[in-house]
């Protein structure tokens, strides 16, 4: 299984120097530096595991991430990364499977990433007849209905709009025509 990491955070130099180190440990690691990116690539590509910091554009902004991890059809593992010490009760309550406090040795960081992945596959796996599998499938097949809906309404708008432009010019122009018809009569 491949091992893809999804990392958000805001400050450059944790991105760099974590994608650094998870790399040489042998993951594939993709970086978001705000939580509206981060939600744009958990809807476009898959991950294992999407580690998140807390307070970036907002103070909402690492839940907003953690929802848009817990909503893909993969169900990837998450853990939040904070400077700040959050209670126990709060971050799970977030979503997030683990809490990860910046800064960190980079051993016990991997040791706990590396705890995480394996947790989060045993309880995947642990889930009867391959319900994780199903579900994951029914929720893909379901974003890509609701995204054939949106790219459908989508263009009926533009169709919609496209018309009323239409309607307009054609109104506009009998009224030009009028006016034209004014000034000649008027023997200009």
């Amino acid at each position: 299984m491949k091992r893809r990491i999804l990392l958000v955070d805001d400050e450059v130099a944790v991105l760099l120097t974590m994608k650094a180190v998870l790399e040489i440990s042998g993951f594939d690691v993709d970086t978001a530096a705000s939580a509206r990116d981060g939600k744009l690539r958990l809807r476009n590509y898959e991950y294992s595991m999407v580690i998140t910091d807390m307070r970036m554009e907002n103070d909402q902004a690492g839940r907003d991430v953690i929802r848009a991890a817990r909503n893909a059809p993969y169900r990837p593992a998450v853990a939040l990364l904070t400077a700040f010490p959050v209670d126990e009760a709060d971050w799970q309550g977030f979503g997030a499977d683990q809490l990860l406090l910046k800064p960190m040795h980079t051993r016990v960081l991997l040791q706990q990433i590396e705890k995480l992945f394996t947790s989060h596959q045993e309880r995947l796996a642990s889930l009867p007849n391959g319900a994780a599998a199903s579900e994951a499938e029914s929720k893909k097949q379901a974003v890509k209905k609701i995204a054939a809906v949106k790219k459908k309404t989508s263009s009926v708008k533009k169709a919609a709009v496209s018309a009323k432009a239409v309607q307009a010019k054609k109104v506009a122009k009998p009224a030009k025509t009028a006016s034209k018809s004014r000034l000649k009569a008027a023997g200009r």
